[in-house]
């Protein structure tokens, strides 16, 4: 992958502060970690060594985890959502309605990570709907690609900026 594959993630200052300080931490528990696993290591045979596996399986949870929030902090956009309301865009929220449905779905379009601390349902601008809804305006109707090869429409009904 080369810089201009990477995909950038939009996130507020908050998010961003809150998932610098779990990578902190979870960087600062490494060697907690190798204890634990140098400790099961000493009680003897590792084939049947339950707590020593556990502590193997903790540390590669640990690590992927760490470089994850690496990789998702190293291509990160840090600031606040757009201002500019009724168009979509990443750090939006957006009110969207189905073709054949009359409700409306409001969705954020940012990702996972800020999303969290929302009660809303999180659509990446990556996803094959979010990338049609990209610079859609109020009103605009989109086409998008499903998973089993067919296409839905989908009408921005209006767009936001988020909110923490």
């Amino acid at each position: 992958m080369t810089v201009t594959d990477t995909q950038v993630t939009w996130l507020t200052q908050e998010a961003y502060d809150r998932l610098k300080h779990e990578l902190d931490e979870l960087i600062d528990n490494r060697p907690v970690i190798a204890a634990e696993i140098n400790a099961r290591r000493e009680e003897g045979d590792l084939k049947e060594n339950g707590g020593y596996h556990a502590a193997r399986e903790e540390q590669g949870q640990q690590e992927a985890r760490i470089r994850q929030l690496q990789e998702l902090l190293r291509t990160a956009q840090v600031g606040t959502a757009a201002s500019e309301a009724g168009t979509a865009g990443p750090g939006m929220v957006l009110k969207l309605r189905y073709e054949g449905d009359d409700d409306t779905e409001t969705v954020l379009l940012g990702s996972r990570e800020e999303g969290s601390r929302a009660d809303l349902e999180v659509v990446s601008p990556n996803s094959p709907l979010g990338a049609a809804l990209l610079g859609a305006h109020a009103g605009d109707t989109r086409e998008y690609g499903l998973p089993d090869g067919g296409t839905m429409k989908v009408t921005l009904v209006s767009a936001e900026p988020f909110r923490a």
